[in-house]
């Protein structure tokens, strides 16, 4: 396995600043720059208005900002330019201050936001694409696009308390036409420059279309706040205005926009890589470089996938014998678990409503072991709830969504409960570990509730950073006991991290090797012994966000890395609890810059 050294000597690792004097404690004694502090204020302010989805989300659609309620993303031409040179203009800012006079927290705080800036000045630089996990090529697709965000946004992100609230909730509702139309037209645009879904993924994305262009007695568009102003008693008339918005103008941009998309399929082929387009390789650079914030090549990248996939199939063999299953390779033998009938759940929505039980018993099963190796923990409320039906086909497997700055809104973990066979028993609890706690749940909830960063920080994340720490966290739940009990539990666990490293073979397989989606599919299923849904879903999710799904063991493996030179170091005076401080105290960082602030938290403990 390399070492995080050997990785930053051999790669060309993007060095933020390892020598400066990072902090590794947000309460560092250096005192906070007011310059910078109010610059940071003044991009997140905004950023924020040009992201009222983003405002809602954050609960901050109130006092000075109360009109971004009843507003959506400007997708046009127009917006997409304003949001370019927003970027470029808030860079010339950064720039314009004097690094080397910033310490502490400070430095951590300007090279972050620098990097954010640098790094989306980077994917701007190409004129297509949208964005979704990240960036994307493709402005729609199964992944992108208002047509499948938009809808459950306003069902389960817009309150409905009184009066304004449905009225801001009617304003986005014709907003949502405008989104659609303006995405249509960039579909034009990037189609005439060669960009375009491949055939398959505009096959999905055209039934995700169909089941939101439903009867207007149907669409959850209308039957969203038909029920809730009902519930608040408020006007009954709502629910009739709302259905004329849906009929008068989201219908006809949704048939407009499944018309362009049906056009676009039948030229569409087969490749599923962006090797295929002009500017492909850069492209897939620039994307591999903004989900890992590290500069190793697309070459090495897949290399450190292979090697790790092969050493954690050697323990997973190991497990696996244990249990009796001998016969076969790792990835058929895993294949036989996942067919097991007493490892399952009816795929029913009885059995779909009994996965979601368990997941949310074995999220209060772990709550209670946390503070064995954590100092602090968030506050908020988490739950597990299933991916909204509609959007299940094109959904990834499982995800995470933050919880309001305020609370009002709990952090949710969904599953995509499409085919419940794709989610054994076994493979259940590693993944609300990662998505809830002690993952992204705990390590967001911390930054979110951390007083001493500035809303800029708690605003914006790095894949690299925390899909490495939710990584780390399904180690650490192994490590704090929760499979004492479960070896298949453990098996599952060990699974989905031959997942993640067998994600950086395929990823980079196909954008930069040129593998076909068949062959990506095919490697899933016999190396792992991935379920074939399971497996399309997640390589038709790469093919819609290249280079996202590297950061997850790139990220894992820095972590890792970093605690064991901090325990190396350290010797009787390590202490877990402090490693996890300083580096989720410091919120998310490029990776560069974590290392950086455990480097300071080692030397800082050296002289305790």
């Amino acid at each position: 396995m390399l070492s995080r050294r050997h990785l930053l000597s051999s790669t060309g690792y993007l060095v933020v600043a390892s020598s400066l004097p990072f902090a590794a404690r947000a309460d560092d004694a250096t005192p906070p720059s007011p310059a910078l502090d109010k610059l940071f204020d003044d991009f997140f302010q905004e950023n924020l208005r040009l992201n009222p989805e983003g405002a809602t989300q954050l609960g901050l659609d109130t006092g000075a900002n109360a009109d971004l309620r009843s507003k959506l993303r400007d997708d046009s031409a127009a917006g997409i330019a304003a949001a370019k040179a927003l970027n470029a203009d808030q860079l010339r800012r950064l720039k314009a201050i004097d690094a080397g006079t910033l310490t502490g927290m400070d430095r951590v705080n300007y090279d972050t936001v620098l990097y954010t800036r640098e790094s989306a000045a980077a994917v701007m630089a190409f004129d297509f694409g949208g964005t979704s996990f990240g960036p994307s090529p493709y402005v729609v697709s199964q992944l992108t696009g208002a047509y499948q965000s938009i809808p459950d946004f306003l069902d389960t992100k817009h309150k409905i308390a009184n009066a304004a609230d449905a009225d801001a909730y009617l304003s986005r509702l014709e907003a949502f036409a405008v989104q659609i139309d303006d995405n249509t037209e960039r579909m034009k645009h990037d189609s005439a420059l060669g960009v375009m879904p491949p055939d398959f993924l505009l096959d999905t994305t055209l039934a995700q279309m169909k089941g939101t262009r439903l009867p207007v007695d149907r669409t959850i568009l209308v039957t969203s706040i038909a029920k809730r102003a009902k519930d608040k008693g408020l006007d009954p008339s709502y629910a009739t205005k709302a259905a004329a918005i849906y009929t008068d103008k989201i219908a006809p941009a949704l048939d407009r926009q499944i018309a362009e998309t049906e056009k676009l399929r039948a030229t569409a082929d087969h490749s599923a890589g962006v090797w295929k387009l002009k500017d492909g390789e850069a492209f897939y650079r620039a994307t591999l470089r903004s989900a890992t914030t590290t500069s190793m090549s697309p070459d090495e990248v897949h290399q450190l996938g292979l090697d790790q996939a092969r050493d954690i199939s050697a323990r997973v063999d190991k497990l696996l014998a244990a249990q009796g299953l001998t016969k076969g390779t790792v990835g058929e033998r895993m294949a036989a678990l996942y067919a097991d009938p007493k490892n399952l759940y009816a795929n029913t929505d009885d059995g779909k409503a009994q996965i979601i039980a368990y997941c949310n018993q074995r999220l209060n099963e772990i709550r209670p072991r946390l503070p064995t190796v954590f100092k602090r923990l968030p506050t908020y409320s988490f739950e597990v709830r299933r991916v909204p039906p509609a959007t299940e086909p094109g959904a990834a497997s499982a995800f995470s969504q933050a919880p309001a700055l305020d609370g009002s809104r709990p952090g949710i973990v969904y599953f995509n409960l499409h085919d419940s066979a794709e989610w054994p028993r076994f493979a259940l609890s590693t993944t609300v570990f990662h998505e809830g706690l002690p993952g992204h749940q705990l390590e967001g909830g911390l930054a979110l509730s951390n007083k001493n960063l500035p809303l800029i920080r708690k605003s914006i994340g790095f894949s690299g950073y925390a899909e490495g720490c939710a990584l780390y966290a399904e180690q650490l739940a192994d490590e704090i006991g929760m499979y004492d009990d479960d070896p298949l539990g453990r098996i599952g666990y060990l699974k989905f991290q031959l997942f993640r490293a067998n994600r950086c073979v395929v990823d980079t397989g196909i954008h930069h090797m040129k593998w076909s989606r068949e062959q990506a599919i095919a490697y899933f299923v016999d190396q792992e012994g991935e379920a074939p849904g399971f497996a399309t879903r997640e390589v038709e999710r790469y093919c819609a966000t290249p280079g996202q799904a590297c950061s997850y063991k790139i990220g894992h493996t820095v972590w890792i890395k970093a605690r064991e030179r901090a325990k190396a170091a350290l010797g009787a005076h390590y202490d877990i609890k402090d490693f996890h401080e300083a580096g989720l105290n410091c919120g998310r960082v490029p990776l560069d810059v974590l290392d950086g602030v455990i480097d300071r938290y080692i030397k800082q403990a050296q002289t305790i």
